[in-house]
Formats: C-alpha cells, sequence, structure tokens
C-alpha cells in the first residue's frame, strides 16, 4: 500500500508540476506585456516552484523559471544557481537560453556549470558547494529557462517563497506548491501581500500574476520588509542527521540546547583554574565577565568552521581552548563555558548580524539567523557580548547586532529577546575646534572628536591602519575641505568607557575664498552634511532611519587684526519629528567667533506621504551647513 501511494503521489507531483502549458510567446521577450517592462531590468516571464515533503528527512524541491533580461543590471535576476552538500544531492539541473525572437541559442547541461564553495576564504573548512552558470550575452533581451530539481535529506530549511526577489523585477506568473504526503503538520506565515496580486489558490497552493517591478528608493526598509514573503515550516524536521520539533521559539530552542549545545561545555582543567585564578575577590558577576572576556580576546581569534551540523552545531568549548581559534558557535560557546566557570550565567544567542537591522520573527519559529552572540543576564538588562571580536569592547553590540530581536538558547527552551537600542543620546559625535585663519584665507586647526555608541563604531578602526591611510582616511572624511594636509593625528580608542577619541592637527590653504576685497568663510568646517535625499514625485514605498544619533559642535575661530566681521547670522533653528537641529555664531571679540552645532536625528519608520517633509529638513540643513561669514579688512 505505500509503494502504490508513492507511486499515484509521483503521479499527482508530475502533474501539478508540468501542468501548466506555456506558449511560444512566452519565450518571446518582445511580446512581454507593455506595463510590466516599467522600470524593469528583468522580468520573471514563468516560475514554479514545487516543494514536496515525504518524510521528516525526506524533500524534493522542482523548480522551473523562465526570466527575460533587458539590460546588464538585470543580468543578476537570472539566480541560476544551486548549493548542496553531503545531504543535499542535485538530480537535474539545465538552462536554456532564447534570443529577443524567442529562438533557443544555447543550451546549458550541469557538467557546464561552475562549481565552487559555497563560503568565503576566511572559513577554515566546509562541506558547502554551489553550482551556477554565469552567462555573458551578446545581445539584450535574452530569456533563460532554468530547470531544477533537487533531493534534501535536511529539511530545517523548507524554500520560501519570495515571488519579487529583488527591485527592478517584473513578475508575470509566479507559483508556489507544496505536496506533503506525510504526517508532518506544516506552519505557514505570508507577509507584504497588500498592493500585490497574490492568490491563494488552495492551502498549501500560492500564485501572484503580473505583478510590477519595484522600484528602489532612498530610505526604504529591505525588500523582504515590502514584497510578499512566504515562510514554511515543519514541526518535525531533520538537520544533518539529528531530529528536531518545531512547534514555536520555545520548541525549537528546546531541541537546540539539548541537540546542539549539550556536551560541548566541558574545559580542560588548567583553563577553568586561570579564569578562576584572574577573578579571584572579585564579587560582582560582570566585573568577573569581563575579565573572562578580555581573556578570550586576548586568547582566540575567529575563524569560519561550516561543515556538516557544523553550520549550526559548536564545535566542542575543549577544542577551541586547545586550538585558539573558533567560528562564532564554538567562540561563543567556549565563552559560556568559561563563564560558567566562574559563577556567570549566560545564554547562548541566534542572531541576525549585520549593519542593517534584522529581527528574527517573534510569532514565527522557523530555522534563521546567520550568526551567535553570548548573552549575560544583569538583573532588568541583558548584556550581549561579540564573542568574534579581538578588540570589541565589553558589552558593545552598535553597528552589528544591536536594536533587534534575538533567539536566546536557554535549558527549558528559546525564548526572543531585544538587543539594546543605542538613542541619540547613547551615540554621540562631539566635534571641539580650535582654528586660526590668516590673511590669504588660509586655516590652522586643532579638531578634537569624540564619539560614542553608533558612532563609536563608525570611527573605532582608524588606529590600527598605517600613518598614510589614516591621513588618507580623514582627507576624505573632511573632504568638503580642499587643499587640506594633515600635519599630525593621535587617537585613543577607551574601550572601558567606549568612547573613540581622535586628535588631528590640520592645516588647508585658501580654505576662505577671496571675493574682491572680502574673505567669505564657511564656519561648519568639520562636519557638514552635504547630501540631500533623492526627490521622488510620487513615492511608492514607506521610509524608515534605522539608528538615531546625535552631533555636537563648537568651533573657537580666531582671525588677524587685519580682518573684520562685516556681515554674520545668528543662528537658525528646526524642530521636527524626523529630528532638531540649531547653530549658533556669537563673537567673543573683535578677533574671535564661536560657532556651535547640534544635530539630532530620530529613529523612526515613516509613511511615504512624509517623506517630503522629511527632505525638506534635510535640505534646509545642508543649506544652513554652508553659512557663510564675510571678513573684510580693519584698516
Amino acid at each position: 500500500m505505500l509503494s502504490q501511494k508513492l507511486f499515484f503521489s509521483g503521479l499527482l507531483f508530475y502533474s501539478l508540476f508540468f501542468s501548466y502549458s506555456q506558449s511560444d510567446e512566452d519565450y518571446v521577450a518582445l511580446l512581454v506585456p507593455a506595463e510590466l517592462k516599467t522600470n524593469a531590468n528583468a522580468i520573471v516571464r514563468y516560475e514554479s516552484k514545487v516543494v514536496e515533503i515525504n518524510d521528516y528527512d525526506d524533500m524534493t524541491v522542482k523548480t522551473k523559471r523562465l526570466v527575460t533580461v533587458y539590460n546588464d543590471y538585470g543580468d543578476r535576476h537570472v539566480n541560476a544557481v544551486e548549493f548542496y552538500d553531503k545531504n543535499t544531492s542535485i538530480k537535474t539541473l539545465k538552462i536554456k537560453i532564447f534570443n529577443a525572437l524567442g529562438k533557443e541559442i544555447k543550451e546549458i547541461k550541469e557538467k557546464d556549470f561552475s562549481d565552487q564553495s559555497a563560503v568565503s576564504g576566511g572559513t577554515l573548512y566546509s562541506d558547502n558547494r554551489l553550482k551556477y552558470y554565469e552567462y555573458k550575452p551578446i545581445s539584450y533581451p535574452y530569456s533563460i529557462e532554468y530547470i531544477s530539481e533537487v533531493k534534501y535529506k535536511s529539511t530545517a530549511f523548507v524554500p520560501k517563497w519570495r515571488p519579487i526577489y529583488g527591485y527592478y523585477l517584473g513578475v508575470q506568473y509566479s507559483e508556489y506548491r507544496i505536496i506533503n504526503n506525510s504526517s508532518i503538520d506544516l506552519r505557514k506565515k505570508l507577509i507584504n501581500t497588500y498592493n500585490f496580486p497574490i492568490e491563494e489558490i488552495t492551502n498549501n497552493y500560492y500564485t501572484i500574476k503580473n505583478a510590477g517591478a519595484v522600484k528602489y528608493e532612498a530610505y526604504c526598509p529591505p525588500l523582504s520588509e515590502v514584497t510578499p514573503l512566504l515562510k514554511v515550516a515543519m514541526t518535525n524536521f531533520n538537520m544533518e542527521g539529528v531530529q528536531g520539533v518545531n512547534n514555536n521559539w520555545k520548541d525549537f530552542g528546546k531541541w537546540m540546547y539539548d541537540k546542539l549545545l549539550m556536551g560541548t561545555d566541558e574545559l580542560p582543567e588548567h583553563s577553568i583554574s586561570e579564569v578562576k585564578r584572574l577573578t579571584s575577590g572579585v564579587e560582582d558577576k560582570i566585573e568577573r565577565a569581563k575579565i573572562v572576556y578580555n581573556y578570550l580576546q586576548e586568547k582566540t581569534r575567529y575563524i569560519s568552521v561550516q561543515v556538516g551540523i557544523g553550520g549550526w552545531k559548536p564545535i566542542a568549548a575543549e577544542e577551541v581552548d586547545r586550538l585558539g581559534y573558533g567560528d562564532c558557535k564554538g567562540l561563543s560557546n567556549y565563552t559560556k563555558a568559561l563563564l560558567e566557570a566562574v559563577g556567570v550565567p549566560s545564554y547562548y544567542t541566534v542572531v541576525y548580524g549585520g549593519e542593517a537591522i534584522k529581527s528574527m520573527d517573534e510569532d514565527f519559529s522557523v530555522t534563521e539567523g546567520n550568526h551567535v552572540i553570548l548573552c549575560v543576564p544583569n538583573g532588568e538588562e541583558n548584556v550581549f557580548l561579540e564573542c568574534t571580536s579581538q578588540t570589541n569592547p565589553f558589552g558593545f553590540t552598535a553597528g552589528f547586532t544591536d536594536d533587534r530581536d534575538v533567539l536566546l538558547i536557554k535549558p527549558d527552551g528559546g525564548e526572543i529577546v531585544h538587543t539594546k537600542n543605542y538613542d541619540a543620546n547613547d551615540s554621540t559625535q562631539k566635534t571641539n575646534a580650535l582654528v586660526s585663519i590668516n590673511d590669504a584665507g588660509t586655516i590652522f586647526a586643532e579638531v578634537d572628536v569624540m564619539s560614542t555608541g553608533y558612532q563609536y563604531n563608525k570611527h573605532e578602526g582608524v588606529q590600527r591602519q598605517p600613518l598614510r591611510d589614516q591621513k588618507l582616511y580623514y582627507k576624505e572624511y573632511w573632504d568638503n575641505i580642499n587643499n587640506l594636509e594633515i600635519d599630525n593625528i593621535n587617537v585613543v580608542d577607551d574601550r572601558d568607557n567606549v568612547i573613540f577619541n581622535e586628535n588631528v592637527k590640520l592645516s588647508a590653504k585658501k580654505y576662505a575664498s577671496q571675493s574682491g576685497s572680502r574673505l567669505i568663510l564657511q564656519p561648519n568646517m568639520f562636519n557638514k552634511v552635504t547630501n540631500i535625499p533623492q526627490r521622488y514625485p510620487n513615492r511608492k514605498l514607506d521610509f524608515e532611519i534605522e539608528r538615531s544619533f546625535k552631533d555636537v559642535d563648537e568651533f573657537i575661530i580666531e582671525f588677524s587684526n587685519n580682518l573684520k566681521i562685516e556681515a554674520m547670522s545668528d543662528g537658525e533653528s528646526l524642530d521636527t519629528k524626523f529630528g532638531s537641529y540649531f547653530y549658533k555664531i556669537e563673537k567673543l571679540d573683535d578677533t574671535k567667533i564661536k560657532y556651535t552645532r547640534n544635530y539630532i536625528l530620530n529613529k523612526g519608520t515613516y509613511d511615504k506621504s512624509e517623506y517630503k517633509s522629511f527632505r525638506d529638513f534635510m535640505k534646509t540643513i545642508v543649506r544652513f551647513d554652508k553659512t557663510k561669514i564675510a571678513l573684510v579688512q580693519a584698516n
């Protein structure tokens, strides 16, 4: 009976996959509906993705996709790539290429695909590989038909459906089907369907037809938060031979703790003795954690390991201790073991790491995340440790794992928590300068820049560059100053207080421009906003400001006795929902003025109807930052 069932399900799978009848017109690039060509570099003429689930460790995915490409920007949307490893086998992989009139000009078989490691050169070892084909067209437009069949033993990652997977990509027809031949329950979540022609044909069958290309707009959210996305998870799954349960985050976290972390935290006695010695007499657990974190940074370095379940399971803490290196999983688990040895509890934490803020989905548990950090609970506050860095200050996450939902792996299961949000007062940059200007308009200045929070993250690192590169860095940082010469640099990284201090001595000939008998001086020399956000007469997408920050500037400018002020503004101010700004210019005496500036930008997600107001806010700041002072001869 089982063999009969599989036979008929196979017939159903075959008929569903090939039931859509394509006409010859689908291959003719010139016959794409005109309305789909607007803003499109490429168009998905037809796409079918069929996922067949036979058991917790048996899944097959068949893909057929026809893409018409109009220019070299559209080449990226061909997406002719498949990943594989020892638990993933490619059964079918081929391509056909058609010219603008729909005539087949080339057929590519699997043996003609390039085969390479799926990870970067920074990975020590990995069994993840990919096969891809990069077509170099002679002319545009052209069309590519891509067909693949891939069999998976690991089912932790059920393919998502993202029919609009890039900007400037139109979709004429795309479908996604699941054939569940198993008794395993599936969980699904479909998001971002508003304004898109999504149809749910049956419980496990979705289509989209004639969806226009999405044009990129400045400050827009990530594409995955704008276009339709269907996420699917099996309640029972297999990951590299380890069976898992996933009804919710608590289940998923419990599985990770029991199957991936348990038994990986043993340490050699000499390392336990060493961290106990280092923390002896230190009562405060956070202070003990700081000592252990410093020990980690001095003893280990980061290197990626992605073999089998090693993509998710950390290597043993004892092995990291012996080798002196590990990946994010191994180093976080090692640090956790060290902290336990000195009585400091901590939790292995799964996160989406990156400058763009991306959260784990609090309402839908699915195998996701690309990085691991460590959480040290501290009363009402959690302290998060980046264990892969040899230079990060203790508990500092700004710019990579800040302000996002993450998954704590606890003995009793998973828990979603939020990492630190660095507000404007946390992310400050204070710039002070003493400036003198001679009669020829040349300036000589000593500039101090002190940065914290996210702004610390933007500045830190320059101290590890050669002097030549440091000078280039500051010339680019102050690119509004022509003829800039860097005379001396002194940088101090205060990791204990997470403050980055820069002291730079510089000069610039003819910074103040000559206009007849006048010298025209722009007093904001060292922190000028110059870019105005792009204008959109009919903006389509909402916009967001991912992080808040505050700039505080004070420049004392002194000029010679031969010059006097002819004209000078007192100052201006702005106060909006997007932020605030003011500048003020004060005359301290006949040859000295003080320029003060304060600029705050507020984090937030805003409706597209407010974009013009935001642009006006930024445009006004650019104008105010160009404020001029007129100096004339004193006699």
